[in-house]
């Protein structure tokens, strides 16, 4: 093929920007102490200040001033294999990439601080939402002379930060309540294009280029109820915004001809709704679990909006780049806490984190059903300081998936070339550490 079609390129335009989230992107990476066991329990346990970023009414649970700050290291491990669509030349192979997503350093830090027996009050930073991968290497070739499904092949990465103040209030020695305000930093980078052939030989075709970051601001409540000392119950529900982001937005307009420059660019958040108990057992022994709702449903929809076509007097005030077929979904965790003496602390946890992706599924953000199996310790430096660590070995599935190509589903050797055929996988593990005091 010496000339690329055009036409086949304006119409792949509408499927590339749409895959900057094509799969599940939330973090549980918050603390050592809730890697360490699953996050089980992790919205009522309070054993340190970092129960900020899952309940703020647990913060009811502290008697004296404590910080926490740590870092997460997240090697995650991502394959796209198996890349090829049916023509009638046969199947036609793009390749695989072993390692399309980077390992990833994620910082947290939280103060709790009672002010009297009833009211406490805390700031904290930390992350629930990023991903990052590159399927870049398959979109750099033509093979028979052919262009790649370049629509659905690039980078794509994902990154927020919460800004949380938060305050709690306790009625009595069974109910307490809590509430704060996140404010959320997010910054997203999308590219989509590949080499195409043309008279004068291949060369490059970007589809989409997206560079863009903004603020957004949403909310967290929550309540603790204690039967006594050792058994105790929490739950908490985020609301998250509908996050608009500004910056460099530029993707091919097949109505126009043209390359249109958006202004913004609107990504709706899911909310998170979670349950957690807390079960002292023997003197040395706790059991804890939550279970929680991450209602990805909501992501229905990415649009831009105050679209311009430069040097021309044309304006698109809104476009949509994609609808989504995606389940709310649910992660259920349990663990287990032992003291081992007045220097060491040991935990360990299981937990079942359910995929999101229903009917439409996605090579660059692979996405399925995870298990984690994690451990963790915690030693304590004095009366006052401690050092926690964990470790989350995460494993996901083989999905073998479909996603359809306006790029070689445009070629005209076949009527199924437009089905992209891979098998993705995703798996990681989690390094963490953490420092606390208390005042």
């Amino acid at each position: 093929m010496k000339r690329f079609n055009k036409t086949i390129l304006a119409v792949a335009v509408t499927l590339a920007s749409s895959q900057a989230m094509a799969a599940g992107f939330q973090l549980n990476s918050q603390s050592a102490t809730g890697v360490g066991r699953a996050f089980a329990g992790d919205a009522v346990i309070a054993d340190n200040a970092s129960v900020l970023s899952r309940n703020p009414a647990a913060m009811a649970l502290f008697d004296e001033k404590q910080l926490s700050m740590g870092l997460t290291y997240a090697d995650v491990e991502v394959s796209v294999k198996d890349v090829y669509i049916d023509s009638a030349l046969g199947q036609i192979h793009y390749g695989h990439v072993d390692d399309a997503a980077e390992a990833k350093i994620i910082p947290n830090f939280y103060y709790v601080s009672p002010v009297n027996d009833k009211l406490a009050y805390g700031v904290a930073m930390f992350s629930n939402f990023g991903t990052g991968t590159d399927t870049t290497p398959m979109s750099q070739q033509l093979v028979n002379g052919l262009p790649a499904p370049l629509d659905l092949l690039g980078k794509t990465e994902v990154t927020t930060l919460n800004f949380n103040l938060s305050a709690s209030y306790r009625f009595n020695d069974h109910f307490s309540v809590g509430a704060g305000v996140d404010v959320i930093y997010g910054q997203g980078t999308l590219t989509r294009g590949g080499l195409v052939p043309t008279q004068a030989g291949p060369a490059q075709q970007d589809l989409v280029d997206v560079d863009a970051d903004g603020v957004a601001f949403g909310g967290i409540v929550g309540a603790v109820y204690e039967i006594n000392a050792d058994h105790r119950f929490g739950m908490s529900y985020r609301f998250s915004p509908d996050f608009k982001a500004t910056g460099d937005i530029d993707m091919y307009n097949p109505a126009a001809g043209a390359n249109v420059a958006f202004d913004e660019i609107n990504i709706p958040m899911p909310d998170i709704f979670q349950v957690a108990g807390f079960h002292q057992l023997t003197e040395k022994f706790a059991l804890h679990y939550t279970a929680q709702l991450t209602t990805w449903g909501d992501f229905k929809e990415i649009t831009v909006n105050d679209g311009v076509i430069p040097g021309m007097p044309t304006t698109i005030p809104e476009a949509s780049l994609k609808t989504y077929a995606w389940d709310d979904s649910w992660l259920f965790s349990i663990g287990g806490t032992y003291t081992l003496n007045q220097d060491w602390t040991v935990r360990a946890g299981y937990m079942f984190d359910q995929g999101v992706v229903g009917e439409v599924s996605s090579i660059s953000i692979p996405d399925s059903d995870r298990q984690w199996f994690t451990a963790g310790a915690t030693y304590n430096l004095g009366k006052h300081a401690s050092l926690d660590f964990g470790i989350a070995v995460i494993r996901g599935e083989d999905v073998d998936l479909i996603e359809h190509s306006a790029i070689t589903g445009g070629l005209p050797i076949g009527p199924d070339t437009r089905m992209v055929h891979a098998t993705t996988r995703s798996n990681a593990t989690y390094y963490s550490m953490q420092y606390n005091y208390k005042f």
